[in-house]
C-alpha cells in the first residue's frame, strides 16, 4: 500500500506563494476560500529581524478529525482512500461545518455560494472546472471543500501504471512550481522515497501533534543535520 504526503522545508521557503497560485490554476478553488495559503511571521528584535513562511494546506491526516466529526453525525461525506488521501464527497456534504470546527489546521473551506474568480463572469478555465480533468471540484453551494493533494493527477498516474510523483503530470501542482524546491511529494511508507529520506535526514516534524490526528504533511523547521 502507498501513503502519499508532503515534506515542506520552511528553511528554503521564501514566501513567493507560487504554490498558492498554482493550486488556484489547477483546482479553481473559490475566491476567499483557499486550499493552499502561506502563514508569514516576523522573528527577531529590531533592527535584526527576519521573516519566516509556513505554507499550509490539508494535512491528509492518518486519523483525520474532520472525518470523525462527519461520521459522528452520520453523514459520511469525508473518506480516506487507499493511498491515504482525505477527500470530501460534495454530493453527500450537507454544509454542517462540523469538520471545520474539528480540524486543528483550518483546512476545510465552507462555500456558501458559488462565485467566479472575477465579478464580470466565468473565465474559460472556470467554465471547464467540472470537466473530466477536475472531477473532484465543487458541484454546488453549501458544501465544504479543501486540498485533495491533486488526487485527480495521482489517480490518473495509478490508472496508467505510472508512479505518482515520477513526472510533472503525476505530481501535485504546488510541488511542481516551487522555485526553491521547498516542497516534496512521495510515498511516506517507501523508505527509499525522497520524502522518507528528508524526514530522516532533516528531522521533518508534524504540526500540532498533541491533537492526535497524525498529519502526513511534514515540516523541516531547523535545517536538520
Amino acid at each position: 500500500m502507498t501513503n502519499y504526503g508532503l515534506v515542506i522545508d520552511t528553511k528554503r521557503c521564501m514566501g513567493c506563494r507560487s504554490c498558492v497560485a498554482s493550486c488556484m490554476v489547477e483546482n479553481y478553488y473559490q475566491r476567499d476560500n483557499p486550499w493552499n495559503y502561506v502563514l508569514e511571521h516576523e522573528v527577531g528584535t529590531y533592527p535584526n529581524v527576519s521573516r519566516t513562511f509556513t505554507p499550509m494546506n490539508c494535512m491528509h491526516c492518518d486519523n483525520p478529525a474532520c472525518k470523525k466529526a462527519c461520521d459522528n453525525i452520520g453523514v459520511g461525506a469525508i473518506t480516506k482512500n487507499e493511498s491515504g488521501v482525505v477527500l470530501i464527497d460534495y454530493e453527500k456534504c450537507i454544509g454542517c461545518r462540523y469538520c471545520i470546527a474539528a480540524c486543528p489546521y483550518g483546512a476545510p473551506q465552507y462555500i456558501d455560494e458559488l462565485q467566479n474568480l472575477y465579478p464580470e463572469g466565468a473565465t474559460p478555465v472556470e467554465e471547464t472546472a467540472d470537466s473530466k480533468k477536475h472531477p473532484l471540484h465543487r458541484k454546488k453551494a453549501n458544501t465544504v471543500e479543501k486540498c485533495t493533494l491533486c488526487w485527480h493527477k495521482i489517480e490518473q498516474a495509478i490508472d496508467e501504471g505510472k508512479t505518482p510523483g515520477s513526472d510533472q503530470e503525476s505530481t501535485p501542482s504546488c510541488v511542481n512550481v516551487c522555485p526553491v524546491r521547498a516542497r516534496h511529494f512521495g510515498d511516506l511508507d517507501n523508505p527509499l522515497s525522497e520524502v522518507s529520506r528528508l524526514i530522516g535526514e532533516k528531522r521533518a516534524v508534524k504540526l500540532k501533534p498533541e491533537y492526535g490526528t497524525d498529519p502526513k504533511i511534514r515540516y523541516v523547521v531547523d535545517g536538520g543535520n
